[in-house]
C-alpha cells in the first residue's frame, strides 16, 4: 500500500479524502434548505412591514446561488493567484462564517425573532456568502483532486467529490429529521395567486427556532474542513506552473513514485510556456462544451428535486416527508457509487446518455402522474428513478469532465466559466421551480405539476443529443493529452 518505488496510494487517498470534504460541504450548504425552507418561509410570513410572497420565498431559497455564481467566477483569479489549496481555506472560512450567520441574521443589528424586510437582506447576505464558499469549493475541490490524481484513477478520485457532495445532502437530510423530532413543519395554505400564510395550529418551534438549528449545523463540517485543508499539499501542477519545480516533484514522487513524477513533471513543464494563454487559444468548442456541460446538469431540473424534496413529498400526500427525503438520500448515494465503480471502465460518454435517458422518463413519469389519485407509488418511482439517472451520469461525470478537459494553460479561467455557468442556471432552475410548479390555468388544476417535470424530461433528452454529438471521451487521458487534444487543428 505504502512504498517509495510506486508512491503511496494512502497518501494520495488521504490528500483526496480532506480535499472531497469540500464537496460534502457543497452538498450540506445547498440542500439544507430543503429542511428549513417550510419554517423560515412561516418566520418571514409573520412580518409586519412586508408581504412575503411565493416569488420573494423562491428567491430566498436560492440566494446561497448568487453567491455561488460569484465565488465561481472569482475561483478562476483565486486558483491561479493564490493556489488551489488557499482558495479551499478560503471557502471553509466563507462556509463557517455562513453556518452561524444564518442561524442567527439578529446578530448586532436587529431583535431577535422579530421578521423585518431588512432581517430579510441580511439573512440572504449570509446565504451568499456561504454560497461564495461553494461557488470557489465547487470548482476548486475537484480541479485539486484531478490535478493530484494519477490519470487511470482520476475518474474515480473526481467522482469522489460528487459522492461526498450527495453524502452531503444525505447528512443533512438526516440531521434536519433529527433536529425537527417531534416537531412538524408548518402548514403553508395559499390565499392568493403567490401569496400565501400559516395556518392555525401550526408548530411554532419549527417557525421560531428549527430552522436556525439546521443552518447552524453546518459549522461543525466547516471548521473541520478548514483545519483539514490546510494539511494537505499544494497542488503539483499549480506549483510546477510557478517555477516550484522542487515541490511539484516532491508530492509527484509521493503520489506515484519518482520515475513516474519526472515523466509527469517533464509533460507538465512542456505545456508551461502556454501558461497565460488567452481563453480561446484552443478555439471556441472546448470551451462552449465545458459551459454547455454544466448548463445542461442544472436544466435537467435536478435541483429542484433535492432543494424542495419535503415539500414535493408533502403534496404528494406522503406522510412523513422529511422520512422520504432521508431515503431518496441513501437511493442517490448508492447509485454515485454505481458511477464510481464504472467511470473508468465504461466511460464518461455511455454514462452521460444512458443517465439522461433514465431521468427523461423518470422526469415525464412524474409529470403523467403527479397528483393522480391512486398513482402515489408510480410517482414515487418515477422520483426516485429521476434522481437515480442523475447520481450514476451528470452529478459525477460532469464534474470529472469539467476537471480534465480543459487544457492546463486555460484550466483556471474555463473552469470558471464553466462553473459559474452551472449556477447561474441552478439559480434559474430553483427560484423558478415554486411559482412554476404552483402555476394554474385554472383554479386548482395541475398545470404547473406537469408542465415543470415535462420540461425537464424534454431538456434530459436534449442533454443526452448534446453529449452524443459534441463531446468527446476523456477515459484514460492525462491532463497534459488535453492540450493535445484540442490544439488548432487536430480532431476530437
Amino acid at each position: 500500500m505504502d512504498n517509495t518505488r510506486n508512491g503511496s496510494k494512502l497518501y494520495l487517498y488521504g490528500i483526496v479524502s480532506a480535499a472531497v470534504l469540500g464537496g460534502l460541504l457543497f452538498g450540506y450548504d445547498t440542500a439544507v434548505i430543503s429542511g428549513a425552507e417550510k419554517g423560515l418561509q412561516a418566520f418571514f410570513l409573520g412580518a409586519t412591514d412586508f408581504q412575503y410572497t411565493d416569488f420573494m420565498h423562491g428567491l430566498t431559497c436560492s440566494s446561497a446561488l448568487v453567491g455561488c455564481v460569484v465565488g465561481a467566477l472569482l475561483s478562476g483569479l483565486a486558483a491561479v493567484h493564490l493556489g488551489r489549496k488557499r482558495t479551499l481555506v478560503l471557502a471553509g472560512v466563507l462556509f463557517f462564517v455562513s453556518a452561524l450567520g444564518s442561524m442567527n441574521p439578529e446578530f448586532l443589528f436587529f431583535h431577535r425573532g422579530e421578521a423585518t424586510l431588512g432581517l430579510l437582506w441580511m439573512f440572504n447576505f449570509y446565504r451568499v456568502v456561504g454560497g461564495m464558499g461553494v461557488g470557489l469549493a465547487s470548482a476548486v475541490c475537484p480541479m485539486y483532486i484531478g490535478e493530484v490524481s494519477p490519470a487511470e484513477r482520476r475518474g474515480q478520485l473526481v467522482s469522489w467529490n460528487q459522492f461526498a457532495i450527495i453524502f452531503g445532502q444525505l447528512v443533512v437530510y438526516f440531521v434536519n429529521f433529527l433536529i425537527l423530532g417531534s416537531h412538524t413543519n408548518p402548514v403553508i395554505e395559499q390565499i392568493g395567486q403567490g401569496v400565501n400564510r400559516v395556518a392555525p395550529g401550526s408548530d411554532t418551534w419549527t417557525i421560531e427556532t428549527g430552522w436556525r438549528y439546521m443552518f447552524g449545523s453546518e459549522a461543525v463540517p466547516a471548521a473541520l474542513f478548514t483545519v483539514l485543508i490546510c494539511l494537505v499539499p499544494e497542488s503539483p501542477r499549480w506549483l510546477a506552473m510557478n517555477g516550484r519545480d522542487g515541490k511539484a516533484l516532491a508530492v509527484l514522487s509521493k503520489i506515484g513514485g519518482p520515475e513516474c513524477a519526472k515523466t509527469i513533471l517533464d509533460d507538465i513543464k512542456a505545456t508551461a510556456h502556454e501558461r497565460r494563454e488567452r481563453l480561446f487559444a484552443y478555439g471556441w468548442l472546448v470551451v462552449f462544451i465545458g459551459v454547455m456541460l454544466s448548463v445542461f446538469q442544472q436544466v435537467v431540473g435536478i435541483n429542484a428535486v433535492l432543494y424542495y424534496a419535503p415539500r414535493i413529498f408533502g403534496d404528494m400526500g406522503m406522510t412523513n416527508p422529511m422520512f422520504n427525503t432521508v431515503m431518496m438520500g441513501l437511493v442517490n448515494i448508492a447509485f454515485t457509487v454505481v458511477a464510481i465503480l464504472t467511470v473508468e471502465r465504461w466511460g464518461r460518454k455511455p454514462l452521460l446518455i444512458s443517465g439522461s435517458l433514465g431521468m427523461a422518463v423518470g422526469a415525464l413519469g412524474v409529470a403523467l402522474t403527479f397528483g393522480a389519485e391512486g398513482l402515489q407509488l408510480v410517482t414515487m418511482i418515477s422520483i426516485m428513478l429521476y434522481s437515480a439517472s442523475f447520481m450514476f451520469s451528470w452529478g459525477p461525470v460532469c464534474w470529472v469532465l469539467i476537471s480534465e478537459i480543459f487544457p492546463n494553460t486555460i484550466r483556471g479561467t474555463a473552469v470558471a466559466i464553466a462553473v459559474a455557468a452551472q449556477w447561474i442556471f441552478n439559480f434559474v432552475v430553483s427560484s423558478t421551480f415554486v411559482p412554476m410548479f404552483n402555476m394554474h390555468l385554472v383554479q386548482g388544476d395541475d398545470f404547473g405539476h406537469w408542465f415543470t417535470y415535462g420540461l425537464y424530461g424534454v431538456m434530459c433528452l436534449v442533454a443526452a443529443v448534446f453529449v452524443w454529438r459534441l463531446v468527446p471521451e476523456t477515459k484514460g487521458k492525462t491532463l497534459e493529452d488535453m492540450t493535445r487534444l484540442w490544439k488548432k487543428g487536430d480532431k476530437k
